[in-house]
Formats: structure tokens, C-alpha cells, sequence
């Protein structure tokens, strides 16, 4: 007879093993689907591997859509490590990017020196402020944070499509609904000549190191592992736990909103309202893959976008669907809760009589 039994403390070596066998198990059997339809999967793999990592244009690209990724996947985790499961990235990173774009599309003026902080402290404050409210509820009235935060990206879309179709709407644009360009002054910089490839990278990984510090070596990152551990526990030991849920939702919008700042002052430009094609929602996958930790959200970040960039090369070339990446980063999901599972748990042969 074989029966789950709990784990007393998983290895380094495990929780490293866990989210790469995990993602490794996701693109193995995208193939085996893609391979079942005719597709030859050893050619999709190499056009897939290719198109995301094969030259310097391919990998400017990968990095490019990683950059998103790792600020809402921070976000995803720093929330779920509290256990406040913050479902609105993709509003919040909205949220950011309107606020971006209302601050340096020219309402304000000034070198770069004071533009780009700028731009960068509007967009964070708007994702900041918007998960306020759910954390609010979550921590006084024990609402549902994800109702809240899923029904709020609705809300923030609507309305960056109103703002987009009057008073942000470029005068210049012909007819389109998209924003004022942003000014150079509050532009990203490039990081590689003639590349997509902007400094809202640089301001990522940063972000992802400042993360990790806050969880592991502040008082506000201790009450957050407490919290999300047993908040009973922590308000028995005197963790001002509605106080810490609120701060960790601020800070998880903030780093959402970042990350809409910085796909329009590093990457377009303007505000439309297809600006992100669900990097709120990939955010959550990528912070599964992480096992929520902070550091690990790059390379899962990188493995997401590689995924992404890939498929279009893939599609290109062999006529698949550009959904097979949505397929990857679904099984992505599933395999690494499945591995969380044994994560948790092992298998133990237990002798009957």
C-alpha cells in the first residue's frame, strides 16, 4: 500500500528540481499534442529554441517580454506569499501605464534626470492605490480578494478605453483610440542599439533583488511569511496582520503598475488598449513556477517570454496556432501545482497485514 505522507522540510535540492521538471514537463507534452496533430516535434523544438534564443534579435525579444513578466510575477508572489491572492495584475498594470502616460505625455516637464522617476512613482502609485481598495475589504471584511481584484482589471479596462476616447485621446493619432505619445525626456532608454530592448529591464531586476531583501532580511517581510504561514498564529504573537495585508496588497499593485509604466515609456510610447497581451495573468504563472520566491521569478520570467517569443517563430514556419504558447503556460500551471503536491508530500510504501 503506498500513502501520501507529509514532508518536514523539503530540500534546496527539491524546490530547485520541482518548477524546472515542472515547466520541462509542460513543453514535453505541448509536443506530444502537436506532435498527435502531424506536426514534427523535433523541428517545432528547434524552431521554437530559435526564435527565442537563436540571435541577438531573438533574444533582445525574449528579454523584452520577460521584462513585464518579472514585475507581475513579483507582484503575484509577493501577495501570495502573504496568502492575499491578488488576481489583478493586469488592471493594476493598466492602471500604471494611464498614469504614466498622464504624467509624461507632456503635462509635466523637466530633463530625464526628474521625468523618468517620475513617470516610474506615477505608474507604481496607480497600481499601488488600485489594489488598496481589495486589500482593504479583504483585511476588515474578510471580501473576497479574488472577486475584487478579477472584476477590477475588467473596470480599469473599460475605463482606460473612455480616457483613450476623450481626454487622453492623441489629437494627433488619426481617429485611433490611443494616447499622447510620451515625451523623450521620459523615455526609457535603449539598452541595445536598433533592439526593443529598454532600461525597464534593468529597473526589473532591481525590483527582484529589493524584493528578496525586503522578504528576508525586514521586519515587514518577516510578518509577511507569518501571515501568509497562519495569520492566527501571527495575531497571537501580536503581527498587526490587517495592517501587513494591506501594505503587501500596496506593494504588490505598485510593482504591477511599474510594470505598465514601463511598457509604455520603454516600449511603445502611447497608452492603447491592447497594450498587454495578459501579462498580469502570465505574472501568476510565473510566480507558481518561482515557487514565489523572488529570485527565482527571472528565469521563470525568461522561460515564459522564451515560450511566447518562440511560438511565433514556430507558427511562422510550420502554420501553428500562436495558441500553442497559451498551451505551454497553461500546462505549465498544472504540472507545477501537481509538483507543489510532492513538494508537500512524499510517497511512502507502507506494509499491510
Amino acid at each position: 500500500m503506498i500513502r501520501f505522507e507529509p514532508r518536514a522540510q523539503p530540500s534546496l535540492l527539491l524546490r530547485i528540481a520541482i518548477p524546472i521538471a515542472s515547466a520541462l514537463s509542460a513543453l514535453l507534452l505541448s509536443l506530444v499534442i502537436l506532435a498527435l496533430t502531424g506536426t514534427p516535434a523535433s523541428r517545432a523544438i528547434g524552431l521554437l529554441l530559435a526564435g527565442a534564443a537563436g540571435s541577438v534579435f531573438a533574444l533582445t525579444e525574449t528579454l523584452t517580454r520577460a521584462t513585464p513578466l518579472i514585475l507581475t510575477g513579483l507582484a503575484a508572489a509577493i501577495a501570495f506569499r502573504s496568502r492575499l491572492w491578488n488576481i489583478g495584475a493586469e488592471g493594476q498594470l493598466y492602471a500604471g501605464a494611464l498614469a504614466a502616460v498622464a504624467i509624461g505625455s507632456g503635462a509635466i516637464e523637466g530633463p530625464p534626470w526628474l521625468m523618468l522617476p517620475l513617470v516610474c512613482l506615477a505608474g507604481a502609485l496607480a497600481g499601488g492605490l488600485l489594489m488598496l481598495g481589495p486589500a482593504l475589504l479583504k483585511a476588515k471584511l474578510s471580501v473576497d480578494e479574488v472577486v475584487t481584484t478579477l472584476l477590477l482589471n475588467f473596470v480599469v479596462l473599460l475605463f482606460v478605453q473612455m480616457m483613450l476616447e476623450g481626454p487622453l485621446k492623441d489629437p494627433m493619432g488619426m481617429g485611433w483610440p490611443q494616447s499622447a505619445p510620451i515625451v523623450d525626456e521620459a523615455a526609457l532608454p535603449k539598452l541595445v542599439a536598433q533592439m526593443r530592448l529598454h532600461a525597464g529591464l534593468i529597473i526589473a531586476l532591481v525590483a527582484a533583488l529589493l524584493v528578496a531583501f525586503l522578504q528576508r532580511a525586514t521586519v515587514l517581510g518577516f510578518e509577511m511569511r507569518a501571515v501568509g504561514g497562519n495569520a492566527s498564529a501571527a495575531a497571537f504573537a501580536g503581527i498587526p496582520v490587517a495592517a501587513t495585508l494591506v501594505k503587501t496588497g500596496f506593494l504588490s499593485g505598485a510593482l504591477a503598475g511599474l510594470a505598465g509604466a514601463g511598457e509604455v515609456a520603454g516600449l511603445k510610447g502611447y497608452l492603447t488598449s491592447d497594450l498587454s497581451p495578459g501579462f498580469g495573468y502570465a505574472g501568476i504563472v510565473v510566480a507558481m513556477l518561482a515557487a514565489l520566491e523572488p529570485l527565482a521569478v527571472i528565469p521563470a520570467a525568461v522561460f515564459i517570454a522564451g515560450i511566447f517569443v518562440g511560438a511565433d517563430t514556430m507558427s511562422r514556419s510550420l502554420g501553428v496556432s500562436n495558441y500553442f504558447a497559451d498551451l505551454v503556460v497553461a500546462l505549465s500551471l498544472l504540472c507545477v501545482l501537481v509538483g507543489s503536491l510532492f513538494l508537500r508530500y512524499r510517497l511512502r510504501r507502507v506494509e499491510t497485514a
